[in-house]
């Protein structure tokens, strides 16, 4: 058996892998070629630096997010043992601290006797056994020897950041802090991890109005030909162009919420999200955008209560690379042009922080487990794990598009349940009793 595995990137997919294969005894060389090369979208060389939000997604046990974290933890996931760590007020969602969840995971990786961190750039895909975990911002190089290697095209979609607002800034005259439903915070502490910014109807016109109008950076040359827009994270301007109301049943919907100053629900509202520790900086939850800087700040500030916000991160958007996985790829992650080959995270099209992570541990795992002989694991369509993985490995090759954990993906219920509560709840105990089972048999411990 060889003695060393090569990971290709050093964000939430590779560290997981990594972490998982050394826990197995097996030598990592783990290249991330961070800061020798930066990307558009990283600040640090950090490993798993998270770049789009600082959430994970929810926690509620009934929920696609929660069901997936839950199977992770299960697994013996370090990235999302290591979120829960350094968790912040967010409601029922997972949201972390970003320098000191990088900062941790950063220095488990470099602290691991089994694991031997390069920083430099891969040009190439090395021979013997590799799982390439490159992300959404795979460099030209690598991506066009992944193009040859394939024989396929790569697929192309932009992923927009939100922005960054100093929470000192926030008018809370005019804003308020409240989660939708008054739900208790996944951390067991008061109510409120969100500020709301609630809009009426005619501060909700002029926003979208002064969005639509707002001057957008252009994409020119061959970004121009493959601009596409990712249905999860789509920027503010492109949403409201679908329509006057888009954005008030998009990320500005009022539901579960009352403004104190009426007692009434708003016409619209923009919520922000805890983004640090000291609880200095608030993400604008679900505002990614690509309108031009100047421009952007005059038009957030038509928001009531961030007249006089101070922005210490504008949004932006990004190019994210992802390999048409269903003509690609086994649900084990394992390349079907070669055997000791897997991919892992946002490539392969599992969209989000937890979707990656999980990639990365299921490519971890079944690597090794090919290396002594196992059986690779294929997990349960039944569970959240097996279903985001059956998704991208079988969805229709001509209209593959990322996708996150989501309930429907899971197989319907051999009974109807009506009740939406009581059916996704019906669907998590049958997730858990399936993996519980799976494992079982697999003879799978977690490391």
């Amino acid at each position: 058996m060889t003695d060393t595995i090569t990971i290709i990137g050093g964000g939430l997919a590779g560290s997981e892998a990594a972490w998982q294969i050394a826990q197995r005894g097996l030598h990592v060389d783990l290249i991330e070629m961070r800061p020798v090369r930066g990307t558009e979208a990283h600040h640090t060389d950090r490993l798993a630096e998270l770049v789009c939000s600082n959430s994970m997604g929810s926690t509620l046990p009934d929920r696609a997010l929660g069901i997936l974290k839950h199977e992770l933890l299960r697994l013996g996931s370090m990235i999302i043992r290591t979120a829960f760590k350094h968790a912040l007020p967010a409601g029922a969602a997972l949201a972390v601290s970003r320098d000191d969840f990088a900062e941790e995971v950063t220095a488990l990786i470099h602290g691991h006797p089994h694991i031997t961190v390069h920083r430099c750039e891969v040009t190439d895909i090395p021979a013997g056994p590799t799982i390439i975990a490159t992300g959404p911002l795979t460099s030209a190089a690598l991506a066009t020897r992944i193009q040859e290697l394939t024989g396929q095209q790569h697929l192309y979609f932009y992923d927009a950041m939100a922005p960054i607002v100093v929470a000192d800034s926030i008018d809370m005259q005019i804003a308020f802090r409240q989660s939708r439903y008054d739900r208790e915070s996944a951390l067991g502490g008061d109510d409120g991890d969100y500020i709301n910014c609630p809009l009426d109807k005619a501060e909700y016109t002029r926003f979208v109005q002064a969005l639509l109008a707002a001057p957008k950076i252009e994409l020119k040359g061959a970004d121009k030909e493959l601009e596409r827009y990712f249905e999860g994270c789509m920027p503010i301007e492109a949403l409201a162009a679908r329509g006057e109301r888009a954005l008030a049943f998009g990320p500005m919907r009022p539901v579960g919420l009352r403004d104190p100053r009426t007692g009434r629900r708003p016409y619209a509202v923009v919520q922000l999200r805890q983004d640090n520790v000291a609880g200095t900086l608030y993400n604008m939850v679900g505002f990614q955008t690509n309108i031009r800087w100047g421009a952007q700040e005059e038009v957030l500030r038509l928001i009531p209560g961030l007249a006089h916000a101070e922005f210490v991160r504008l949004g932006q958007m990004h190019r994210n690379t992802f390999i048409n996985s269903p003509t690609l790829l086994h649900p084990t992650l394992q390349f079907k042009g070669r055997d000791d080959l897997f991919f892992a995270g946002q490539i392969t099209g599992t969209e989000g922080y937890v979707g990656s992570t999980m990639g990365g541990l299921v490519a971890g795992v079944n690597l090794v487990r090919r290396l002594r002989g196992e059986p690779l694991l294929t997990f349960p369509r039944t569970t959240m794990v097996g279903a985001l993985l059956h998704y991208i490995t079988h969805a229709d090759p001509a209209a593959f598009q990322p996708m996150k954990a989501a309930m429907g993906l899971l197989p319907e219920l051999e009974e109807s349940v009506r009740s939406k509560r009581a059916r996704y709840a019906t669907y998590a105990e049958r997730a858990e009793g399936e993996m519980a089972a799976f494992l079982a048999e697999a003879g799978f411990s977690p490391v």
